[in-house]
């Protein structure tokens, strides 16, 4: 039987997010850790990254895993930012469908590459800019 494991709650402490991402024995983000709070598993993770799975649990420092895991801790601070807590972050970047990209996730966004402009999106709708 699988027991899932429950990830903390951080509430407005994206610090305390960044810690738990944060490899404890390297200095690098952990795509295993990132994978357990947005409820992606090892294969879907993989194809976000452009990676093979593999990938994850051999080279999780690899160059290609780390950019894809800190383009979208970018996001989810700028997201947690206008969102207030870091749970509503998550949740908006894996499942709101964004109309000016087409009704993309902020997710899909990432794994496609375009992180800075939903970066820049993202700042517009800090600003009180909509259009």
């Amino acid at each position: 039987m699988h027991i899932e494991q429950r990830s903390p709650v951080f509430g407005q402490d994206f610090d305390a997010f960044m810690a738990y991402l944060r490899d404890e024995t390297s200095p690098t983000l952990s795509p295993a850790r990132y994978g357990q709070v947005l409820h992606l598993d090892a294969q879907s993770l993989a194809q976000s990254a452009q990676v093979h799975r593999n990938t994850l649990r051999r080279a999780p420092q690899s160059a290609s895993v780390q950019g894809f895991l800190r383009d979208s801790v970018r996001v989810l601070r700028a997201a947690t930012d206008l969102n207030g807590s870091v749970e509503e972050a998550l949740f908006w970047f894996s499942n709101h469908p964004l109309p000016v990209f087409d009704y993309k996730t902020a997710h899909t966004l990432v794994a496609e590459r375009r992180t800075e402009a939903l970066l820049r999106y993202l700042t517009s709708l800090d600003a009180g800019f909509t259009g």
